[in-house]
C-alpha cells in the first residue's frame, strides 16, 4: 500500500506513537491537550470534523500563529458532537502528516450504545499486516473507519457479513445496509459501522482494501472456537443518538458560491479555486451572517478527482435539482472528475474557516480558501 518508488523518510510521531494515541472522551467533557512542540519546524493540530471554537481549530495563519519549534500551545474545547473524527497536523505543512503525525478522536455518547466491542481501524496508505480479531458468534461489533490517508480513496469489503452503516463523518446517519459488504471513504472520511458476527465458532472471514485494483487483506474475523456470545443476533440497532445539528436548513434565501476546481498548470499540477483567495493570506471567498444557510457548488472540470474539507461545519449533500440531499452529514466531500458537487449548510460557528482541497490519487500540492461568518 506505500509506493515503491517514494523515498523512505524518518517518522515523525504524537508521544512517539504512530498513530498517535486515541483520545476518548464523552460527550460535553472537555478536551485539554498541550502541544509540545519537539519538531525542527513549525506546527500546529487540527481536529478533522470536530466543530470547535476557531481559535482551537488548529489552521496556521488563519487562526493561530505556528507553533514554532521547542514552542508550546494549549487546545481546549468541550466535545459537542459524539462521534469519530481524527486529529493531525496541519495540511498547509506538506509531509508533516504523511510523516506520522495524526491520531483518532472518539467521542463517545451520554447514554451507552448496545454494542459489544468498539474498534478503531485508522488507515493512511502505509502496508498493513493483516490482524486477527477475535470474535464471538453474535457478538456486535463497532468499528470506527478512519481514511488518514491525503490523496487516495479507501475502498473496503467485508467478506461473508452484512455490515450496517451507522454514522457518516462523525455524525449520525439513518442506519443502511451497505451493498455487498463494501464501502468507500475519501481522504479525512470516517464510517462507523456495526457488524453482527453470524458465523459458527471456528470460523473466520477476512476485511479487504482495494489495492490498484488487487484486493490486500487487512483484518480477519477470527471465531473463537465454542464459543457464543449470545445465543442469537442482536435485532437490528436504531439510530444513534442525534448532535446538535440543524434538522432542517432553509434554503430559500441561502447565500449562494461557486469555487470551480482549475489546474493553472497542467504541466507542474499546481490546482487552484476560481474565485478564491490564495490561502490564508488573501481576502475570504465569501463572508455570511452567523445563522445563515449557505449553498455552495464545487464544479470539477478537471480529470482528476478531489476531496474537499470545510473546517468548522457539516454539509448536506444535494440532489441534482435542489429537491433533497443525501440522509447524513459531511465534512469531506469527494468531486468526481467532471462532477459537480452542491452542498447545503447553516454557518451556526462563527470565525475564520478554511476550506482544504487535494487532489486524488497523487501528491501535488493542494488549495485553501476561507470563509468567515461574522
Amino acid at each position: 500500500m506505500r509506493d515503491r518508488e517514494a523515498p523512505e523518510t524518518p517518522v515523525w510521531a504524537y508521544d512517539g506513537m504512530v498513530p498517535g494515541p486515541v483520545m476518548r472522551v464523552r460527550q460535553d467533557d472537555e478536551l485539554k491537550i498541550r502541544l509540545l512542540n519537539e519538531l525542527p519546524e513549525p506546527t500546529a493540530i487540527h481536529w478533522h470534523g470536530s466543530r470547535v471554537p476557531n481559535a482551537m481549530d488548529g489552521s496556521l495563519y488563519l487562526t493561530q500563529p505556528p507553533v514554532e519549534a521547542r514552542g508550546s500551545f494549549e487546545y481546549r474545547f468541550k466535545a459537542p458532537d459524539a462521534g469519530t473524527f481524527w486529529y493531525h497536523a496541519p495540511g498547509i505543512q506538506t509531509g508533516q502528516i504523511e510523516r506520522g503525525l495524526f491520531g483518532a478522536v472518539i467521542v463517545e455518547e451520554k447514554a451507552p450504545v448496545e454494542i459489544d466491542r468498539d474498534i478503531v481501524l485508522l488507515m493512511d496508505g502505509r502496508p498493513l499486516r493483516a490482524n486477527d480479531i477475535a470474535v464471538g458468534t453474535n457478538e456486535r461489533l463497532r468499528f470506527r473507519l478512519i481514511n488518514a490517508a491525503k490523496a487516495r480513496l479507501m475502498r473496503l469489503r467485508f467478506d461473508r457479513h452484512s455490515i450496517r452503516v451507522m454514522a457518516v463523518d462523525g455524525q449520525p446517519a439513518q442506519p443502511f445496509l451497505a451493498s455487498e459488504g463494501r464501502i468507500a471513504l475519501g481522504p479525512g472520511n470516517r464510517i462507523d459501522l456495526f457488524l453482527d458476527a453470524v458465523l459458527d465458532p471456528g470460523e473466520t472471514a477476512s476485511i479487504f482494501v482495494d489495492n490498484v485494483g488487487a484486493e490486500t487483506e487487512i483484518a480477519r474475523l477470527v471465531y473463537e472456537p465454542g464459543t457464543k456470545q449470545r445465543r442469537s443476533p442482536l435485532p437490528d440497532p436504531p439510530p444513534l443518538p442525534s448532535n446538535p445539528l440543524p434538522e432542517r436548513i432553509d434554503m430559500r434565501n441561502a447565500q449562494r458560491f461557486d469555487a470551480a476546481l482549475n489546474a493553472v498548470d497542467a504541466r507542474s499540477r499546481i490546482w487552484t479555486m476560481i474565485g478564491a483567495s490564495s490561502g490564508p493570506f488573501g481576502p475570504p471567498l465569501f463572508s455570511v451572517k452567523r445563522g445563515r444557510a449557505v449553498v455552495m457548488a464545487f464544479p470539477n472540470p478537471t480529470d482528476a478527482a478531489h476531496a474537499i474539507h470545510l473546517h468548522g461545519h457539516h454539509v448536506r449533500l444535494l440532489d441534482n435539482l435542489d429537491d433533497g440531499w443525501k440522509p447524513f452529514w459531511l465534512d469531506t466531500i469527494l468531486v468526481g472528475a467532471r462532477q459537480t458537487a452542491r452542498v447545503a449548510f447553516v454557518a451556526d460557528n462563527p470565525g475564520k474557516w478554511m476550506i482544504a482541497c487535494q487532489m486524488i490519487g497523487g501528491q501535488e500540492t493542494g488549495m485553501t480558501a476561507w470563509f468567515e461568518v461574522t
